[in-house]
């Protein structure tokens, strides 16, 4: 096992490749298929796809998308098909779709909750997008999610960017994501660009959204590995330890396996 403090991208990188490879050969599949969102998370664990020599099908799903995450994910996508020759790409608008929907539900409600319900409508539309495409093309949906996000804060939607079939990059905090994209060399578009889930048709980033940097939630998540509490911080780092805590128990149901009720 690799060490956090010595973290090395190219030796994780060839050992992500040799799992993704192994574990498609095992599964009988031929490859993977990605969601490309123009963000780092994706640009990783599409590119680390991509040197496994299997086939890799990158798939934007606009909805209603800024257009600065549409250029920056046709750059990643550009660059990664000029690279690897097992590379394509598709892209499905969703946007009338997400509209059509939106029109056959109640929305004269709650307006956060509303909000909140269509934006994990957004992604829960492009799951169903991804998993259409791996079945005819018998490919594993690849997810994007990082550690901090998957096991720190909850922060992605339960069947929709959560509902994938191997998680590439799930051990990996979001620093680290970012060293081995330099590693990768990805547009530096996409490292310099501010981490947003672009679900709500805004410009709000993710820090916007949690309360708290990425960096901030990931010295939060390694205090609460070491059992530190609330009361031992004072500030900036005991409002963030607080925020951390507050969405890893409410989030807790995303990451815990479904409940199951025993008959006795």
């Amino acid at each position: 096992m690799i060490k956090k403090n010595a973290f090395k991208a190219e030796e994780v990188n060839k050992q992500i490749v040799d799992w993704l490879r192994m574990y498609a050969q095992n599964a009988k599949v031929k490859g993977f298929v990605i969601g490309i969102s123009g963000g780092v998370d994706s640009a990783v664990t599409s590119t680390l796809c991509a040197q496994t020599g299997m086939k890799v099908l990158c798939v934007e799903m606009p909805i209603h998308q800024a257009k600065s995450h549409v250029t920056r994910g046709r750059e990643h996508i550009e660059q990664l098909k000029k690279q690897f020759s097992n590379v394509d790409s598709i892209e499905t608008d969703l946007s009338s779709t997400f509209e059509t929907f939106r029109k056959l539900v109640p929305i004269d409600l709650d307006h956060s909750k509303v909000n909140l319900a269509l934006a994990n409508t957004r992604a829960r539309l492009r799951m169903t997008t991804l998993y259409y495409f791996a079945g005819i093309h018998n490919l594993l949906v690849a997810g994007t999610g990082n550690k901090v996000e998957d096991f720190g804060v909850g922060f992605y939607t339960k069947y929709g960017d959560g509902g994938v079939d191997l998680s590439p990059i799930a051990d990996l905090l979001k620093s680290e994501v970012f060293l081995v994209g330099k590693y990768l060399a990805i547009p530096q578009s996409i490292l310099n660009a501010a981490p947003t889930d672009g679900l709500f048709g805004d410009d709000r980033t993710d820090e916007d959204q949690l309360g708290a940097s990425y960096d901030e939630l990931e010295w939060a998540m390694l205090q609460d590995e070491s059992k530190k509490s609330p009361a031992d911080f004072e500030g900036r780092q005991k409002i963030v330890f607080e925020i951390y805590k507050r969405l890893n128990l409410i989030n807790q149901h995303k990451m815990i396996p479904i409940p199951i009720y025993k008959i006795k």
